[in-house]
């Protein structure tokens, strides 16, 4: 079957050097060899996540690390800031949880604004607040920044930051901003096979999780981090993840983090180009659109240009190339196209070759 390349919001393409890495032989989980992989990778993860903490890893998917913070972390009442189908759905994971939860809801589209997250806070309600950081289903980066600030005003609240499309596209410096949990899968800005997630906790995260008798334990935050500080994991660790982890964080450092900001935010810009010049608009409110991927407006919203999204993606892939038809209830109405992970500027322009040739049948 011929290879079809990604360019979904996720997963995303993997490199042969990264695969070469995960078909690495097999070790033992509680041996030297893997803690010292483990260890090793220690503190480019901590420069990658911006903090002195110790970094972990989790075999799940990242849903599990965001389940896991509101068993650690909420014992009165969390706000989920929602934007889009995954910030959305976080509403729904805090109350099958039995935890009690109030959503700050907005257009999709629209960003969270650190003014009403601060009129909400102020109730004294809270203690924990979520945040998608890049909501993929719509295109949108939330302004972190902003609203992190808030962590002055309110130290007891615990932050919950998913990062999960943006981490090692952009800077996001978790212990300045006063993230207590900062957390990603590795199939999306960290081109890896999807199956692996990893995050970091404040100290003031891991005090509170101490107090949450129905936190588990495959994903008590306490157990991640006693282990880590042995360079282990707490339960059986994807090792096959490890090392593609270990190889993929040698090419970021390798490449240099601001250099691989700055990649994404042109490519990125290339894709906002190719769009506006096609005749389209951007579905996300202006100042506020991801730098991982491009959502399209295709008449979800007034203005611009129109077309048959499924007969499109399907032009798309007849020349190798899997673009997404949209999310949700905005799915055929917008479509989404990536530039995260490994992406250059020469892979976009032959990317954007091949949607102005779809284009042209339409």
């Amino acid at each position: 079957m011929a290879h079809v390349k990604l360019h979904i919001p996720g997963p995303v393409e993997v490199s042969a050097k990264t695969f070469e890495a995960f078909c690495r032989p097999m070790i033992g989980h509680r041996g030297q060899g893997y803690k010292d992989l483990y260890a090793r990778m220690q503190p480019q993860l901590q420069s990658l996540f911006g903090t002195r903490q110790l970094v972990y890893l989790s075999t799940s998917s990242a849903w599990g690390v965001m389940e896991a913070s509101i068993r650690n972390l909420v014992s009165k009442k969390v706000l989920n800031c929602m934007c889009g189908a995954f910030s959305d759905k976080w509403f729904d994971v805090a109350k099958r949880c039995g935890k009690e939860a109030e959503g700050l809801q907005v257009a999709w589209g629209s960003p969270i604004l650190a003014e009403e997250v601060d009129r909400r806070l102020a109730s004294g309600q809270f203690d924990a607040l979520t945040l998608i950081h890049n909501e993929t289903s719509c295109g949108l980066m939330n302004p972190l920044p902003e609203i992190a600030a808030l962590k002055r005003k309110y130290p007891d609240v615990m932050f919950i930051v998913d990062s999960v499309s943006s981490l090692s596209a952009v800077p996001i410096p978790m212990d300045a901003l006063g993230i207590d949990v900062l957390l990603a899968g590795v199939q999306k800005a960290l081109a890896l096979p999807p199956g692996l997630a990893v995050f970091a906790c404040s100290p003031g995260a891991l005090a509170k999780s101490t107090t949450a008798a129905d936190r588990g334990y495959y994903f008590d935050f306490n157990e991640f981090q006693k282990n880590a500080e042995g360079s282990m994991t707490p339960s059986t660790p994807s090792i096959s993840h490890t090392y593609a982890l270990a190889a993929k964080l040698d090419d970021i450092f390798v490449e240099g983090v601001e250099a691989r900001y700055a990649r994404h935010a042109a490519t990125n810009q290339m894709l906002r180009d190719w769009a506006t010049g096609s005749g389209f608009t951007l579905f996300p409110e202006a100042g506020y659109e991801s730098r991982t991927l491009v959502c399209v407006n295709n008449g979800a919203k007034q203005g611009g240009r129109v077309i048959d999204v499924a007969k499109f993606q399907k032009l798309v892939k007849d020349q190798g190339i899997l673009i997404d038809g949209g999310y949700g209830k905005i799915k055929g109405t917008t479509f989404r196209v990536s530039n995260m992970g490994d992406e250059t500027q020469a892979t976009l322009a032959t990317l954007i070759e091949v949607l102005d040739v779809a284009l042209s049948k339409l």
